[in-house]
């Protein structure tokens, strides 16, 4: 049986009064994609909420530190908390980061201790331009292209939303690659594929910025479509025979049926 946990790492751009003073005149770089995700914590709620899943969130700006980072990435601070003292950063580390991956890591070692293959959903969003390119898509589903389970799912995903909502454009692994660093990644490294499904969601953010009613739809549609994924998803992986997971396939879902095709990033 599958449990599900949905994540926000990026929900909010509040600074916490002991390390405001890094920030000051920094008000436009918090409040712009650089400070949070513009619309991952209200998809995230909307996603534990249907589920009937935990939710990890954070509201702390990743300017403070990136929760979605790994300890050593030169990304897990920004400028104004790199100039901060080695003090301050461990404190920083101590108070926001390390509660976070804890929290996150008890829920889904009680859960595979239980006998439960964990589906867990980040949340994320992006800026549809970024240094001057456009970025093509509506919605990007993350995934690992080794992790067959991964992979199944998000075309499973991908095929739902295309019946759904013909005209969204989805890509996999876009904007961004699903194997890079990250909360998923980390995940990976201790649980293996048949424990853990790491999935990170990425909402164009112009669709968030939208009418109430175009982002509503949204929700609903990726809800609903995600349902749908993972009843198809479960129909490959009762009928699949054992294979090695290094095995570079993707999965093609449709009216019910899964079939292997080579895996493609970026589609």
């Amino acid at each position: 049986m599958d449990a599900f946990l949905v994540t926000c790492e990026h929900g909010g751009n509040s600074i916490p009064a002991s390390y405001r003073r890094l920030f000051r005149g920094r008000r436009a770089l918090l409040d712009s994609h650089r400070g949070f995700d513009p619309g991952a914590l209200v998809m995230a709620r909307a996603l534990a909420d249907a589920l009937g899943a935990p939710l990890v969130a954070s509201t702390v700006s990743r300017l403070v530190v990136d929760l979605n980072r790994s300890i050593g990435h030169p990304r897990l601070y920004s400028a104004a908390t790199r100039a901060a003292s080695a003090t301050v950063r461990a404190e920083i580390v101590d108070r926001h980061y390390r509660p976070f991956r804890a929290h996150v890591e008890r829920i889904v070692d009680a859960s595979v201790s239980r006998g439960r293959r964990v589906i867990h959903i980040s949340s994320h969003s992006f800026t549809p331009e970024l240094d001057g390119k456009v970025r093509s898509a509506d919605v990007g589903l993350l995934y690992h292209p080794g992790r067959h389970g991964e992979a199944t799912l998000c075309a499973c995903w991908k095929a739902a939303l295309a019946t759904l909502a013909p005209g969204l454009r989805v890509r996999r692994n876009f904007p961004y690659a699903g194997k890079g660093d990250g909360l998923a990644s980390h995940l990976r490294r201790s649980l293996p594929p048949d424990a853990y499904i790491g999935i990170e969601l990425e909402i164009n953010q112009n669709i968030a910025a939208a009418s109430p009613r175009r982002w509503a739809a949204l929700r609903g549609v990726l809800i609903e479509s995600l349902r749908a994924a993972c009843a198809d998803a479960a129909v490959d992986r009762e009928s699949r025979a054992p294979r090695s997971a290094a095995k570079s396939t993707s999965t093609h879902c449709a009216a019910g049926s899964v079939r292997p095709v080579p895996a493609r990033e970026g589609d």
